[in-house]
């Protein structure tokens, strides 16, 4: 195992009157090198949407958040969206959907693929807008505490929207990668990047560097036509030989 950023929950406690207080303080970090998460501005979702995976209908569209991406599948009058960025994100993600004809009311699910600030960061603003379902994986269901409503425990083979939940631990315990098998899109989260060509979960933010390797191995048997990561731009050009030459070495 390496130097890694964990989940932290700092316990505040104070003593008042005889009552005995206890708050627990997210202060999950993020998992990039950039220093600060930027809060995200819908100015930058319009700017910063991509398709990915084929025509608008059943196709993916990237938001770009700054350093770290959402994505959104729109199929007919339903949605759904994969990772919610850094705090402050829902106006962004909220305009990337009326942008691709969707809207909040459209969306049934949302997919967390871990636990992370840079990706969880905008549970708070989002959850009030949507009636969805949230979801994550199994083992980081109970560190992502800034959920206001039960988050929905996925394992691997399970399916979502017609989407097949992956998992990926390695980079957290609980990642899970989400993949589309009607496209051949893979939304990777962080178990993949590419800020430097494709590339496996950045040591410094791994909890542990085996249990990644062996999920970029487990993706590589999939038939991936198009990766898009958490960090970096969509991979849609020979991503299948990318990742399985990745996952031998």
């Amino acid at each position: 195992m390496t130097d890694f950023l964990l989940t932290r929950r700092r316990l505040l406690v104070s003593a008042g009157a005889g009552v005995l207080g206890l708050t627990i303080v997210n202060t999950v970090t993020g998992c990039s090198d950039a220093e600060t998460p930027a809060a995200a501005t819908a100015s930058s979702a319009a700017a910063g949407t991509t398709s990915a995976g084929g025509s608008s209908f059943g196709g993916w569209e990237r938001v770009n958040l700054s350093y770290v991406s959402a994505y959104l599948l729109i199929r007919g009058d339903e949605a759904a969206v994969v990772d919610l960025g850094t705090p402050g994100s829902g106006d962004a993600i909220g305009s990337a959907l009326t942008a691709a004809g969707s809207g909040w009311n459209q969306v049934r699910h949302v997919i967390l693929t871990h636990q992370h600030q840079d990706h969880v960061g905008g549970l708070p603003d989002v959850e009030p807008r949507t009636k969805a379902v949230f979801h994550a994986g199994l083992n980081d269901v109970g560190s992502i505490v800034n959920a206001q409503r039960t988050l929905k425990p996925l394992g691997d083979g399970d399916e979502v929207f017609g989407l097949q939940i992956v998992d990926t631990p390695g980079h957290t315990l609980g990642h899970i990668s989400v993949f589309d098998p009607s496209t051949g899109t893979l939304v990777a989260g962080d178990a993949l990047r590419t800020t430097e060509g494709l590339a496996g979960s950045d040591p410094k933010y791994t909890a542990d560097l085996d249990k990644a390797a062996a999920s970029v191995k487990k993706l590589a048997a999939l038939d991936v036509k198009t990766i898009l990561p958490g960090h970096g731009e969509p991979l849609t050009d020979g991503a299948a030989d990318a990742l399985r030459k990745l996952a031998g070495s």
